[in-house]
């Protein structure tokens, strides 16, 4: 009971974080490469890499590249395709970029073309379109001098070193490439062309990662110059390595000797401790990531930490505030509920409790089968990726603001195309677009309810169950009870389907479906 009171005296300076210092954010997307042919469909994304680099190290905000791609990801956008302007300009909304950069790149023979296009969202309008030649061998010098263009401020500022062109084309490709072997080819390809390419070096270590081979990423990391430009990132990157290698005493050392102000080092400093059971004598996980909540207020994974680690701890109350905090800006967390559900059950709150684990259960189908009063589950802690907070946290903390001001009317957005695709019965394309109305507003009952037909009408009868029951749940209408009785009719469940047309006509005794239901069931 002490440590919830503390720890809800500390949140007092969390609860209302100030505001980041504005600053202009610039998305440069993949050019265009028209043809993409064999020698050239790297192109469009090594241009995309030069400029956001030569931005950032004239200290102008560009987007980098891994925060593209989660802003891709979590889009449904696919990573490395050409996408139309509208699409564009969305990404940097959701982004809260100023300022999208779109272009072309060509190549005749040896002649060079890089066409861009600036497009500011900030007022709303596309300026000139930018062009520079050249010939191919002159690539960065020339995209180099159109960034600068682009973006004229500190224009003083040198362009960073660059890897031999070649070694540059094998890194672009490697990062492109669709399967692991084949990245990992391009990435050891270029790595041999210029043994100081760290940033070569960091790619491979993440393809090798993703692989489960964390020794021979730790091998890559630690091939970093600690004095070199990218020397802290490998070293952050190594103590990752450790963590999955489990040699939890040689990551907390590493770790120490990084920023201890970092959010990101004080979260893994957290984890480790979690997961070697925490020696007091270096402080408990609460320590740490009370800290990690402190520098980085809005991150929902570190107040899920920190709220797991004192459920952990047998310290309900302090659980049940930081959990709830966490699910404050990231309500769709299932593995929060669940926890919140655990806590609120050792603090005697059992309908709570039970309300919190129907929510698990209807955000994930792997949650259905969590009992009651079970102990708080193992393994859930979450290791902070990257460094850099910016880098870390922007997207994710972008896109939950923007959700949390406008997520009705991007929610009814998609629930529109979706609605008039399924009635187009172009069921496919009308799941997609209702599965991101669901992710922006989990409880929208029209968006289950048409999922459900889907389902129905493609002869999934299971699956229709499943999101009817969730439509059903967040607002009980004759018209979802109809389609769930049929589901149960055409799994041969009379009883069901009859119970479901009977609950529909208490809700609106003139349905005729429920009564067309009835009457086929044989019961009217």
């Amino acid at each position: 009971m002490i440590m919830a009171l503390v720890a809800l005296m500390l949140v007092t300076g969390l609860a209302a974080p100030k505001a980041p210092a504005k600053t202009d954010q610039i998305l440069v997307v993949p050019f265009e490469t028209p043809g993409r042919d064999g020698r050239t469909y790297w192109l469009g994304e090594a241009v995309a890499v030069l400029m956001a680099d030569d931005m950032n190290a004239r200290g102008l905000g560009a987007i980098p590249r891994q925060v593209r791609e989660r802003a891709y990801e979590q889009l449904h956008l696919p990573p490395h395709g050409v996408l139309s302007r509208a699409t564009v300009i969305k990404v940097g909304e959701l982004a809260h970029a100023t300022q999208v950069i779109v272009g072309e790149v060509r190549v005749e023979g040896d002649a060079l073309t890089i066409k861009a296009t600036p497009i500011r969202i900030d007022i709303g309008r596309a300026d000139p379109d930018l062009v520079e030649h050249g010939r191919l061998s002159d690539l960065m010098p020339i995209t180099h001098k159109i960034a600068r263009r682009i973006v004229p401020e500190h224009q003083d500022v040198p362009p960073r070193p660059e890897p031999p062109l070649h070694a540059f084309e094998q890194f672009i490709k490697g990062l492109i490439a669709e399967r692991p072997a084949s990245q990992a080819e391009f990435l050891e390809s270029a790595i041999q062309i210029d043994p100081r390419y760290d940033a070569a070096r960091l790619a491979l270590w993440d393809v090798r990662t993703n692989e489960g081979d964390y020794a021979a990423a730790l091998a890559q990391a630690r091939a970093v110059s600690a004095d070199a430009p990218l020397g802290r990132r490998a070293r952050f990157l190594s103590t990752l390595s450790l963590i999955s290698l489990k040699q939890y005493d040689e990551a907390f050392t590493a770790l120490k000797s990084l920023d201890s102000s970092s959010p990101a080092v004080l979260n893994n400093l957290g984890v480790v401790q979690i997961r070697r059971n925490g020696n007091p004598d270096l402080g408990k996980p609460t320590y740490f990531l009370t800290k990690a909540a402190q520098a980085s207020p809005d991150d929902p994974d570190v107040l899920f930490n920190l709220g797991y680690a004192y459920a952990l701890d047998r310290d309900p109350q302090a659980a049940i505030y930081w959990l709830r905090e966490a699910l404050r800006r990231k309500p769709t967390d299932g593995e929060a509920h669940v926890v919140l559900a655990t806590a609120l059950e050792t603090a005697a709150n059992t309908v709570e409790a039970a309300r919190e684990r129907e929510l698990a259960a209807q955000l994930s189908s792997r949650y259905k089968d969590v009992a009651a009063r079970s102990p708080v589950p193992r393994g859930l802690e979450r290791v902070s990726q990257e460094l850099d907070p910016v880098t870390s946290e922007f997207v994710g903390q972008a896109l939950a603001a923007t959700a949390q001001r406008d997520q009705q009317s991007v929610a009814q957005f998609h629930l529109e195309r979706g609605r008039r695709l399924f009635a187009e019965e172009q069921d496919r394309d009308a799941l997609a677009e209702l599965r991101r109305t669901v992710f922006l507003s989990p409880y929208e009952a029209e968006a289950h309810l048409l999922i459900g037909r889907i389902h129905l009408r493609a002869g999934r009868p299971r699956e229709a169950v499943d999101a009817l029951k969730i439509s059903i749940w967040s607002r009980d209408t004759a018209e979802a009870h109809v389609a769930l009785g049929e589901a149960y009719l055409s799994m041969k469940d009379g009883a069901a389907a009859r119970a479901e047309a009977q609950r529909a006509l208490a809700l609106e005794p003139s349905s005729t479906e429920a009564t067309a239901l009835l009457r086929r069931i044989g019961g009217g």
